[in-house]
């Protein structure tokens, strides 16, 4: 599978076919790209489900670069969008820092930002960064919205969120990300854009899909959003590999004569009965 330019990102606007996916390592990239996967992000998200933070705030950029670097590595082939971690997009000077360092070191094709930051996003397209915008449910700035709550659900709410869309695209996003958006919102987002929209609990209407991978296979259990569908549990049964492998080392089942090295025994001839 080549890799989506950001032209034929582009050309996935009204396809409602675009497939994302959450990837922070070598192999997990490996796989997505090998199932199809359109496009993987290494999100700020990383902090919660694989660095065991309370939200995606502490993320730093180092962080986000080095599981950028393991992602590229697993999927060279897929377009590859890096999170700009909290703060990284306070300014353009910083924006272009950071970018500078994902694209160049880590070998991300894009960056994502949350929120309305235009003259950042114009700033990162004027020095050739691709960027996808990111509004409703901006996880960075969660508690100054309330918590982790639907967004948009007021006139007001609407309406400003839509307009944010807007101003996004026409700064130069090549699309925005609808997280916790009610369905009916999303649709009049996508519909008003000429850039594709991805949804993350934002209904069906979008014109693509993201989850995060610990939700998909059920590996993260803190908590479970309601938008998340689990196709695999997978932490029940890695639980039960573990205690399996756990049981067989005590019962001295594991390792069996099969895992283990032979040789000519003559070899050791000379070593039975010295003292080490």
């Amino acid at each position: 599978m080549a890799k989506l330019t950001i032209p034929e990102l582009k050309s996935r606007k009204g396809r409602g076919s675009l497939v994302m996916l959450t990837a922070y390592d070598y192999p997990t990239a490996k796989l997505a790209a090998e199932a199809g996967v359109d496009v993987l992000l290494v999100g700020d998200s990383l902090g919660m489900v694989v660095l065991g933070y309370d939200s995606t705030v502490p993320v730093t950029l180092e962080e986000v670069l080095h599981h950028t670097k393991a992602a590229r590595r697993g999927a060279p082939g897929v377009h590859l969008v890096a999170d700009l971690p909290f703060l990284a997009d306070a300014t353009s000077e910083r924006a272009l820092a950071a970018a500078e360092r994902l694209v160049k070191e880590g070998g991300a094709d894009s960056v994502k930002l949350e929120g309305a930051k235009l003259e950042v996003v114009r700033a990162l397209v004027a020095a050739g960064v691709p960027v996808l915008g990111h509004v409703g449910l901006t996880p960075q700035t969660a508690s100054s919205l309330g918590g982790y709550k639907v967004q948009g659900k007021t006139p007001e709410a609407a309406e400003r969120l839509l307009a944010d869309a807007r101003a996004l695209a026409d700064a130069g996003v090549w699309g925005v990300v609808l997280e916790m958006v009610p369905a009916p919102l999303a649709a009049l987002v996508t519909e008003r854009l000429a850039v594709p929209t991805v949804g993350i609990g934002a209904g069906a209407a979008t014109d693509g899909q993201v989850l995060v991978f610990h939700d998909l296979i059920g590996v993260f259990d803190r908590f479970k959003p309601k938008f998340v569908r689990r196709y695999l549990e997978g932490g029940a049964l890695i639980r039960d590999a573990i205690a399996a492998y756990a049981a067989d080392v005590r019962s001295g089942a594991f390792p069996a004569d099969e895992h283990g090295f032979a040789m000519d025994e003559s070899a050791l001839e000379g070593l039975y009965g010295k003292e080490s």
